[in-house]
């Protein structure tokens, strides 16, 4: 026999609320709390298609000024930003000259992505005397850029952590200093928190990886940098992670700071298209390599259109 009793409808309290059918959370994202923040924009959706020459290519150049590239062509971007910390490839800014350059970059990811698309950028904070908070400084100028904040995800990096003993005073609350393991994945979108899917692309992500990669904690081992032959690279697993939550198949994957090709891989391997920047002419190369060594491994067609 079936009930007659409606379904009580939720509405946000003081502390709270654990239901979660018909929830209105009108009153929680109009008060004071969310004044000053980005808001959604919905616009017209507006795609516009990148040249295929310019497609699965790396520019050696700064992605200050991405002009090979239309407004509202890229549908992802991915990234981890060089940290300037005296890596060979690094210049020695002060922390606000790395923002400032760091914003130039996000300014034009913005012009670049179509509307809700996504913008993932993976960074690791830095020092101890004190601890310089990347992360959030990023946060704040994305904020500012006028990007909506999806979410961050730990990167749990336990398994593959140094076994340093570096913790500062020894059993004692002298200097006691916390161990990184984990880094951050902030994730943001453009306009609007939602994609149009106008051509009906297809989704290729598993139920399985659905219920794995909207857990705001992923963990996976980091990638050894003698294996890939640049100082930082994150592994191949982040990219491919982000690129099937985010993206439909055959869409295109920016990379600003491409390193050694490990976005472009992620890409490939999911059938989308990539498009990287690069200034050191050295990394450009490891990533070609890489990429066609990936695509002659697996016997891809697309090799042909790589070469």
């Amino acid at each position: 026999m079936k009930s007659n009793r409606r379904k009580k409808e939720t509405q946000t309290s003081s502390f709270g609320s654990p239901g979660r059918i018909n929830h209105d959370s009108t009153p929680f994202y109009t008060s004071k709390l969310y004044e000053g923040l980005p808001k959604e924009h919905k616009a017209k959706y507006v795609e516009r298609e990148i040249p295929p020459q310019l497609l699965d290519k790396i520019f050696c150049k700064s992605s200050e000024k991405m002009e090979e590239l239309p407004d509202n062509s890229i549908h992802l971007m991915v990234t981890s930003p060089p940290y300037n910390v005296g890596k060979e490839y690094d210049k020695d800014l002060t922390l606000e000259e790395y923002l400032e350059f760091l914003k130039r970059v996000w300014k034009e990811v913005h012009r670049v992505l179509v509307p809700g698309g996504r913008a993932c950028i993976n960074i690791a904070n830095l020092g101890r005397k004190p601890y310089i908070p990347l992360h959030a400084f990023i946060a704040r100028d994305m904020f500012d850029l006028g990007f909506l904040m999806r979410g961050e995800i730990i990167w749990n990096k336990a398994s593959s952590a140094s076994p340093s003993t570096a913790w500062g005073s020894w059993l004692s609350a002298t200097n006691p200093t916390l161990r990184d393991i984990h880094e951050y994945i902030l994730v943001f979108s453009k306009d609007t928190f939602s994609r149009e899917n106008i051509k009906k692309r297809r989704n290729t992500i598993s139920k399985e990886e659905f219920l794995e990669f909207t857990k705001s904690v992923w963990t996976f081992p980091a990638e050894p940098a003698h294996k890939v032959g640049h100082p930082a690279p994150f592994p191949v697993e982040l990219p491919y992670r982000l690129i099937q939550l985010y993206t439909y198949e055959n869409e295109v994957v920016l990379d600003p700071f491409m390193g050694s090709g490990q976005t472009a891989i992620a890409a490939i391997k999911t059938n989308r298209h990539f498009i990287g920047y690069d200034i050191e002419e050295e990394y450009v190369k490891l990533s070609e390599k890489r990429i066609k060594e990936f695509l002659m491994e697996f016997k891809s067609p697309k090799l042909f259109d790589f070469i």
